[in-house]
């Protein structure tokens, strides 16, 4: 079976028998702050022959013609495999690259690459652990590390890359973390407000009273908004969500906040081999603060058991979501 076959379900993927942090969190372990200014530092860049650029059959990178930028943040790939016990990732950790640039950078990053030039920095990520650990204080500290590299990046990128552009914020799970904290810095009560064509702030809750003015996107052509979403296989309760407050969800096939069932035609194709095309893929149905979707068919899907879709929550809508996004850009220049 193709490798390709599975990598949908290799982003943001741990174990249950991850290699726990041997210690307390200790900033003198954590080596120097990443330099934005090395091209070594950015795991897609416009101007440089990466994962990002890669299409599905029948797509095309359009990156030279983009007249907005996508700031791009990846999920959690630091997950507690053999050498990973410290709180956070080091950028320099080439095998954790290239496996973050095969399945995040490939699968989701690429989704942009039709309308917007596509910046994707490293990051000390934050262990996996860091969401589920008693140690609260630990947490928090790999937490706000990896935000400060993020918000490094992002300074960077605003005074050396922009060059007043409009710009797309889009993330998975940790990555969408901080683009929460980027929202809130930066755009909610700034003048990059106005500069925001659209947040995609995937496969993390996003409280609806996060924001002062940034607001949930209620259609397909809406801009300075955010869309988000949790996937979860249709009927399937988390026990948790009962407990939660509301929360901002959009679905990704209609891009309302309705509870109304999408049906699978509306869905444009999943991506789980880039040398092929898009294939047909699930309805979804806003249920509460997530959302059901129907469980994707392709080559091997016999073997994914989980009713947790995480791992796709970008990958799932592929095509809607690289097609959105045109139609947000479309919109903000009206």
């Amino acid at each position: 079976m193709k490798k390709g076959l599975f990598i949908l379900f290799i982003v943001a993927l741990w174990s249950c028998s991850t290699t726990k942090p041997s210690e307390v969190f200790n900033s003198a372990h954590l080596g120097p702050n990443p330099d934005y200014s090395l091209a070594q530092n950015w795991a897609a860049l416009p101007y440089r022959l990466d994962f990002a650029d890669r299409t599905p059959k029948g797509f095309i990178d359009k990156q030279n013609q983009a007249d907005v930028d996508v700031f791009f943040l990846y999920p959690t790939t630091y997950v507690g495999k053999k050498h990973q016990n410290k709180w956070n990732a080091s950028v320099d950790d080439l095998k954790l690259n290239k496996t973050t640039d095969e399945s995040s950078i490939l699968f989701q990053a690429s989704i942009f690459n039709a309308s917007g030039k596509i910046y994707a920095p490293r990051y000390r990520q934050a262990h996996y652990q860091a969401f589920i650990s008693e140690d609260k204080n630990s947490a928090s500290q790999a937490l706000d590390v990896a935000y400060q590299d993020v918000k490094n990046a992002f300074q960077y990128y605003l005074e050396h890359y922009n060059h007043n552009r409009p710009i797309v914020l889009a993330g998975h799970s940790q990555g969408a973390l901080h683009l929460i904290r980027l929202l809130k810095e930066f755009f909610d009560d700034g003048l990059l407000k106005n500069k925001l064509v659209v947040a995609y702030v995937v496969g993390y809750p996003v409280p609806k009273d996060a924001f002062k003015h940034l607001q949930v996107c209620q259609d397909e052509h809406q801009t300075s908004c955010i869309c988000s979403w949790r996937s979860y296989k249709r009927g399937y309760e988390p026990k948790w969500l009962g407990l939660e407050k509301p929360m901002m969800i959009t679905n990704p096939l209609n891009w309302k906040t309705s509870e109304d069932l999408v049906p699978k035609d509306k869905n444009l194709g999943l991506v789980v081999d880039m040398k092929k095309t898009a294939i047909p893929s699930v309805s979804a149905q806003i249920y509460k603060n997530i959302l059901w979707t129907s469980k994707p068919k392709f080559k091997g899907s016999f073997l994914y058991r989980t009713s947790n879709f995480h791992r796709g929550d970008f990958n799932l809508f592929y095509v809607n979501v690289r097609n959105n996004l045109d139609t947000r850009v479309s919109s903000f220049w009206k």
